[in-house]
């Protein structure tokens, strides 16, 4: 299985690599929003330092997803069916998936991180935390999409139903990204939501391992 994971990994990450879109649409547009919002309510700088942390998070949320469903929809149903036929695991599918997804996420968050200092100038003490803060972010984010794409496969209006499941499910990812960042700004302990947003990391690798070969037979 391992071997499966790797090997789909690479494929999904070189098909990215020729289509790049994630460096020409998804980073642009998430630039965008950064640079909008300043624009929107006003240029004080304390102000903008104080919320910087809690926009970089929505705005990763939102344009986040983009990259999880973009890559999850890759995965059309011939290629399922020649998979299935070469014996691969479809949980061996979903982490492959996941695992391509979030180090796309991860640079997505990179990139958008460099953008927020500049604009926003936030204060952040213990910079070390980001370090587990990040892939556990892109992680569960990662999972998130990739099981609404999953079970959105084959209906109607799938563009429009996957971002609706994703976002209710996203939110306590965005919660507790978002108070260890706001932790961080303060000078306060984190480490309860670092476990938040590990045990939602562990509980989404439970329900797609799980769900993962039913969805692929229905």
């Amino acid at each position: 299985m391992i071997r499966h994971i790797l090997i789909l990994v690479r494929s999904e990450l070189r098909t990215e690599r020729r289509r790049a879109e994630v460096a020409t649409v998804v980073i642009p547009f998430g630039a965008v929003a950064l640079l909008v919002i300043p624009m929107a309510i006003g240029i004080e700088t304390t102000l903008l330092s104080r919320i910087g942390p809690g926009v970089y998070w929505a705005v990763v949320l939102l344009f986040g997803l983009m990259v999880t469903q973009r890559q999850s929809a890759g995965a059309d149903r011939p290629q399922r069916d020649l998979l299935t036929l070469l014996g691969v695991d479809p949980a061996a599918r979903f982490a492959a998936t996941c695992t391509a997804s979030a180090a796309l996420l991860l640079a997505f968050q990179l990139a958008l991180g460099a953008i927020t200092i500049v604009l926003y100038d936030p204060v952040l003490t213990g910079w070390a935390w980001l370090i587990i803060i990040l892939p556990l972010v892109a992680a569960g984010l990662a999972m998130v999409g990739t099981i609404a794409v999953s079970l959105t496969t084959g209906l109607t209006g799938r563009s429009a139903l996957a971002p609706l499941l994703t976002a209710p499910i996203a939110i306590p990812i965005l919660l507790g990204a978002a108070q260890a960042t706001e932790g961080l700004r303060v000078g306060a302990g984190i480490l309860r939501w670092v476990l938040v947003l590990a045990v939602v990391d562990v509980l989404l690798v439970l329900a797609g391992v799980l769900t993962a070969r039913p969805l692929e037979e229905s």
